[in-house]
C-alpha cells in the first residue's frame, strides 16, 4: 500500500530538484557568455565546449520536473490536470525545444570553427618552421664564413692569449676556438650538423601538425557527437511534450 504523504513529498522533492537544476544551468549558461565576444573564433570554440559539456544538466532537471508532476497526478484516481501556459511543464517543453535547436545548430558551427582554427594552427606551424630553417641557414653561412676568415681567427687567438679575458668568457672563447679547429679538420661536419638540424626541425613540424589535426578531430568528434545526441534528446522531449498538449492533457490518470 502506498503512503500518500510520502508520495506527496517525493513529488514535491522531484519538482524542486528539477526546477533548481534547470534554473542553475540557465544561470550557468548566462555566465558562460561573459565576456560576450561572438565574433571571436576562440571564444566560440571555448563557449561551445563548455556549453555542450553542461548540456545534460537541464535535461536531468526537466526529467525530474516531469516525473514529479507524473507522480503527483498518479497519487489520485482523478483525471490528469490539463497543462496550461502557466504550467512549468509547458515551459519545460519550450526550453527543451529551444535547447534542441541550439545544440543542433552548434554541430556545424563548431566543426567549421575547428576547421578554421586547424588551418590557422597549420599556418603558424609552417611560419615557425620557416623561421627556424632560415636561422639554420644563417648560422651555416656564418660558420662557413668564419672558417674561411683567417683574420677573425687570428683576432680570436689574440684575445685568448692576451690574458685580458678571464672566467666564463675565456672558456667560451676557447670552446669556440676548439670547435673551429674540429670543423676545419672535418669540413663536412658543418653540413652534417645543418642537415641534422633540418631533420630535427622537420620531425618537430610533422609532430606539431599531427597533434593539431588530432586535437581538432577529437574535439570535433566529442563535442559534435555530444551536441547531436543532446539535440535529439531535447527535441524528442519537446516534441512529445507538445504532442501531449495537442492531445488535450498531461497524461492519463490512474485507472482502477
Amino acid at each position: 500500500m502506498s503512503n500518500p504523504a510520502f508520495s506527496f513529498f517525493s513529488s514535491l522533492a522531484l519538482k524542486v530538484v528539477g526546477v533548481i537544476l534547470i534554473v542553475s544551468s540557465l544561470v550557468d549558461y548566462v555566465v558562460l557568455l561573459i565576456p560576450f565576444s561572438p565574433l571571436n573564433q576562440d571564444w566560440q570554440i571555448a563557449f561551445t565546449n563548455q556549453f555542450v559539456d553542461r548540456g545534460v544538466i537541464p535535461m536531468i532537471g526537466i526529467a525530474f520536473l516531469l516525473t514529479g508532476y507524473w507522480l503527483a497526478e498518479n497519487m489520485g484516481a482523478g483525471q490528469a490536470s490539463k497543462i496550461s501556459f502557466t504550467d512549468l511543464r509547458f515551459w519545460s517543453f519550450v526550453l527543451a525545444a529551444v535547447l534542441g535547436l541550439v545544440f543542433l545548430l552548434l554541430v556545424p558551427v563548431h566543426i567549421s570553427n575547428l576547421s578554421r582554427a586547424r588551418t590557422q594552427a597549420m599556418q603558424q606551424i609552417e611560419q615557425s618552421a620557416t623561421q627556424a630553417e632560415t636561422q639554420i641557414e644563417g648560422q651555416l653561412e656564418q660558420v662557413t664564413q668564419l672558417l674561411g676568415d683567417e683574420a677573425r681567427i687570428q683576432e680570436l687567438d689574440a684575445a685568448i692569449a692576451s690574458g685580458q679575458v678571464e672566467g666564463a668568457q675565456l672558456e667560451q672563447l676557447q670552446t669556440i676556438r676548439q670547435q673551429i679547429e674540429e670543423l676545419k679538420g672535418n669540413p663536412d661536419a658543418v653540413t652534417q650538423r645543418a642537415d641534422e638540424a633540418r631533420t630535427q626541425l622537420e620531425e618537430q613540424r610533422q609532430e606539431a601538425e599531427n597533434q593539431a589535426q588530432l586535437n581538432a578531430f577529437k574535439s570535433g568528434f566529442r563535442i559534435g557527437a555530444s551536441s547531436l545526441l543532446l539535440s535529439v534528446g531535447y527535441l524528442v522531449i519537446g516534441g512529445m511534450g507538445f504532442r501531449s498538449l495537442a492531445g488535450g492533457g498531461g497524461g492519463g490518470g490512474r485507472r482502477r
